[in-house]
């Protein structure tokens, strides 16, 4: 078996692929380079993350491809119907960086409330002043999840636990599932997440019918003062709208982790907010989340290139 990895695996796993074939680490982005050719030439499997993509161009240049891992959740770097008219497997390990993510929007949560880098600097400097500083609690705050699927399962399951309310919009799921009762979340229309949410955080793919989801039409319906959170696709968010609602304070702030550019244009309009954080795709760029990820991968690639088990009752 030989594999091309256009981005970062971990050591362990790409240990355990060199094991059981040719092992090819392709620097930068582009399948015009020289050594993107050779190596996409002789491939049977392609590893990428999010910065590759896996589009007509590149499977011209791999003949041999039968298979692509794409390492994290997302797939719009992939065209997927293509890849299955070529007869080529996709493998996404979708979940494995759910508890990454998970936490990065508690930490988003927690700035909000209790600042508290931004308070020990003013300390540092020689300022003690605690009625400048007045923080509030999350609890009994309303959080608006955009998206059900197993991260926002896992946010909703620890913002209960702080003893936040969750609503949740759900696109894919009914309102009688069972994971709104397991997880104790509300369920609800778009509009009404909106309308209740003290902080809205986004878990939804980026599809035609999500793109620019959060536009001036939906920012004009949320709570003044209420926070976003984008962990997802940045294409969701309509960012000159965003920028618009934080200019005229509708909007109390935004972490946003993802971008509809990546990296975005500098200057950056979003940057000169004090309320706004912003980071360079990280959410589940944890060691944790790296290394599950890629075992996941591993493990699926070497159940399919070992091909078809022979079987006691005569089943391939």
């Amino acid at each position: 078996m030989r594999v091309a990895i256009a981005e970062s695996l971990g050591e362990r796993a790409f240990a355990r692929l060199e094991e059981v074939g040719e092992v090819v680490y392709l620097p930068g982005h582009d399948p015009r380079q020289r050594e993107w050719k050779e190596a996409l030439q002789a491939a049977d499997a392609l590893l990428v993350r999010n910065r590759t993509r896996v589009d007509g161009q590149l499977l011209a240049l791999a003949p041999r491809l039968r298979w692509v891992v794409r390492l994290g959740s997302g797939e719009d770097n992939v065209d997927r119907s293509l890849l299955s008219q070529k007869g080529v497997e996709l493998y996404v390990p979708k979940g494995a960086n759910a508890v990454g993510v998970a936490e990065y929007v508690l930490s988003a949560l927690f700035h909000f409330a209790r600042p508290l880098q931004e308070v020990s600097k003013r300390v540092k400097m020689g300022e003690w002043r605690r009625d400048l500083h007045q923080g509030w609690e999350l609890y009994g705050k309303t959080l608006g999840i955009l998206g059900l699927g197993e991260t926002g399962m896992r946010v909703a399951l620890r913002a209960r636990s702080l003893g936040m309310r969750v609503v949740a919009w759900a696109p894919t799921k009914p309102s009688h599932s069972f994971l709104f009762a397991e997880f104790s979340v509300a369920p609800r229309e778009l509009r009404e997440v909106l309308q209740e949410s003290d902080f809205l955080s986004l878990h939804l793919p980026l599809l035609p019918e999500t793109e620019r989801l959060l536009d001036e039409k939906a920012f004009a319906l949320m709570k003044r003062g209420a926070v976003l959170i984008n962990t997802a696709r940045g294409g969701l968010v309509d960012e000159e709208a965003l920028r618009v609602a934080l200019a005229q304070g509708h909007l109390g702030g935004a972490v946003l982790d993802v971008r509809a550019k990546e990296p975005p244009l500098f200057p950056d309009p979003l940057a000169s907010f004090p309320q706004v954080l912003l980071t360079p795709h990280l959410a589940g760029h944890t060691k944790e989340s790296l290394e599950r990820v890629a075992e996941a991968a591993v493990d699926w690639l070497l159940t399919r290139s070992a091909g078809p088990r022979w079987d006691p009752a005569g089943r391939p």
